[in-house]
């Protein structure tokens, strides 16, 4: 029996049927960041239905369920499933895909959502030592979901949260609980350069902010490969440039945007502060103004030794340790997760989401779905991190 088999078989078949029923339905129904209303109502329906009392909507869309511990004085512990679907057409062909046009579960956020249920079952059925707080957060997407949960103080005294991400490039039954770096910070440029407009004929009568710009996206290669030290990983990429309206004009202003990755705090400092220096120095001496403007998105997850050794463990008991596998890379995507890793100890896992002998899909592409079998090993794996961590600190405090 695979391990994937073993933990479907702790599972009803109605409790299966319930939960396989409300993945579809979220597929069939996705929403958009803090658009998810209708979705929350199925997810407090959901957890109602299975018995959990203590359930209340957050941070617009967001829900929160109390899972009673053992002990009600024990430290309180956290999982984290994320709801929010996204802007792109689906193309999958299944028979529950989404019934709106141009948005789609493209991230697994359905099996997401639905496992944090799952779990939220196995822990009124198994009780950790103290309560567990099950988080179904919106807006992960937009990296301003984990803050908009944070705000509301919901977890202001949870001593370890844990959360995972549905991966096709692993089968199911495999997870990955790897401490130090997982995600990357997810930070954007914008620039803005203000030159002199001119007859394209007649150059030396403008400050072309066109060559300005291209000045500056040629010189901000330097920074991940003269600035950065060549043994810590990092990203600077330009993603859009927008300038001009006819092809003999030299116009006065053009924009360009783009994104910084970094896994560390250190080096995410430098990078963001070498994009500003580099911009207004080239474009100075160019004759033509930059103005930049950074936003400060998600920063690197980095999960710690504890926490990562309460999810090892979690994941081994249930499946094996022969499927708590390494990443194999370095991820240097973003997950807004890490907000709440600022605050609280935590792990975030992979979990395989690939059927047997199924296609390795990325996420974010039409085609992307997650297997349903990984609902419960998401289920089962994030109920026992829970349960684990949760005996870990009742016997440290």
């Amino acid at each position: 029996m695979t391990a994937a088999a073993s933990v479907a078989q702790h599972f009803s078949s109605a409790l299966s049927s319930r939960l396989i029923a409300l993945r579809r339905d979220i597929h069939q129904n996705p929403e958009l960041a803090f658009h998810e209303s209708e979705t929350a109502a199925r997810l407090v329906a959901a957890l109602r239905e299975l018995g959990v009392d203590d359930v209340r909507v957050v941070a617009k869309t967001g829900v929160i369920a109390r899972v009673p511990g053992r002990n009600r004085s024990a430290p309180v512990v956290a999982v984290r499933g994320d709801i929010d679907a996204l802007p792109i057409q689906e193309a999958t062909g299944l028979p529950f895909a989404s019934q709106v046009p141009g948005v789609m579960h493209a991230c697994g956020h359905d099996v997401h959502a639905t496992w944090a249920v799952a779990a939220a079952a196995l822990l009124l059925a198994h009780p950790a030592a103290g309560d567990v707080l099950v988080v179904l957060q919106p807006a992960e997407e937009t990296g301003k979901g984990a803050l908009s949960i944070l705000e509301t103080g919901a977890l202001d005294n949870v001593a370890a949260i844990f959360g995972g991400h549905a991966d096709r490039r692993f089968a199911v039954g495999q997870v990955v609980a790897d401490d130090g770096p997982l995600a990357a910070s997810a930070d954007m440029f914008d620039i803005e350069f203000i030159g002199g407009g001119a007859h394209g004929a007649r150059p030396h009568e403008a400050r072309d902010p066109i060559v300005a710009l291209a000045s500056v996206v040629t010189a901000l290669q330097t920074i991940v490969a003269r600035r950065l030290n060549p043994a810590t990983p990092g990203v600077v990429s330009v993603g859009s440039i927008h300038a001009g309206t006819a092809p003999n004009v030299i116009p006065e202003r053009a924009q360009l945007s783009g994104t910084v990755r970094a896994v560390d705090a250190s080096s995410r400092e430098l990078m963001l502060n070498e994009v500003k220096r580099i911009s207004e120095a080239v474009a100075s001496g160019l004759g033509v103004e930059a103005r930049v403007t950074l936003d400060l998105g998600t920063p690197p997850i980095v999960n710690p030794p504890d926490a990562t050794a309460w999810a090892r463990t979690a994941a081994s008991t249930i499946l094996g340790a022969e499927n708590v596998v390494p990443l194999g890379f370095l991820n240097m995507a973003g997950e807004d997760f890490a907000h709440y890793m600022e605050r609280v100890p935590g792990c975030f896992l992979r979990i395989g989401a690939r059927e047997p002998n199924g296609p390795v899909i990325p996420a974010h592409a039409p085609k992307f779905y997650a297997a349903e079998e990984s609902i419960f090993v998401g289920a089962a794996v994030l109920a026992e991190c829970a349960r684990v961590a949760s005996q870990a600190l009742s016997v440290s405090g």
